[in-house]
């Protein structure tokens, strides 16, 4: 295991907030999403978590606060913060027009990775989402499914240590969402920071080793499951934690 000082905060946000005239959306939140590790972005819809995540992707400025991406301001250095991720957004439906193979291509050009690479990635991922023989095809021919599986793989054809996915797993089948899942774990095994936001709260207790939970614009926790689930009854799942913090357990059948 690295020691303290070999650790890098491959995100790092810091007293961020967001506000549009007099309404506050998201308000001074901190948190970092260390590298080795996959962290769960949960929260109720309109809690702030496609905001935040825009901020940190550099779409949107923050009102106030400082977002490092591997220890580069995104404000100040923004093309090379955004060399440092990969960011699949909560709509699959871009470059509809395009192929697949098309669509690969221009993000690879995009990040400057090599034939080679590109090709060996482009077969391998493909292969492993099910959708190789419809690369040819145009995007606006793909289900739902095999939209996310294409923006997907663009986002991660130059292998960013970084990953930034807005909940990623909607509309994949479940043979696509184990490869995902284990996708994830693969990178952070080497090192690398996964950050990704998720209604599933079921996943997000298998899956991930830090969690933050936002509500109305505001960070209620930050920090591994393990020490949120000892603040708590031994027995208490994620979803129950979840509903008590946010005070909202009218809606445990929504969430179920």
């Amino acid at each position: 295991m690295p020691t303290e000082k070999e650790m890098v905060n491959l995100i790092e946000v810091h007293n961020f907030t967001k506000t549009y005239g007099d309404n506050v959306v998201v308000k001074d939140i901190s948190f970092t999403a260390k590298d080795g590790a996959i962290t769960g972005f949960i929260g109720h819809n309109g809690a702030g978590k496609s905001t935040t995540i825009k901020a940190i992707t550099g779409v949107i400025k923050p009102t106030e606060g400082t977002i490092l991406i591997n220890s580069i301001d995104i404000a100040k250095d923004a093309l090379n913060a955004k060399r440092q991720f990969g960011c699949v957004s909560d709509s699959p439906d871009h470059f509809l027009r395009l192929s697949g193979l098309e669509y690969l291509n221009f993000m690879a050009d995009i990040y400057d990775t090599p034939s080679e690479v590109r090709a060996d990635f482009i077969e391998k991922y493909a292969k492993r989402f099910g959708i190789y023989d419809s690369l040819n095809n145009t995007i606006l021919s793909y289900s739902h499914g095999m939209r996310q599986k294409i923006m997907i793989m663009g986002a991660l054809i130059h292998d960013p240590s970084v990953w930034i996915l807005d909940e990623p797993l909607t509309g994949l089948d479940p043979q696509s969402a184990f490869e995902l899942k284990q996708m994830m774990r693969e990178h952070v095994e080497k090192g690398n920071s996964v950050f990704f936001s998720t209604h599933v709260l079921e996943v997000a207790e298998k899956l991930c080793d830090e969690i933050c939970i936002i509500k109305a614009g505001e960070l209620l926790y930050t920090g591994t499951l393990d020490e949120l689930k000892a603040t708590h009854k031994s027995q208490a799942s994620l979803e129950n934690i979840f509903l008590e913090l946010t005070d909202t357990k009218e809606q445990q059948e929504e969430l179920s």
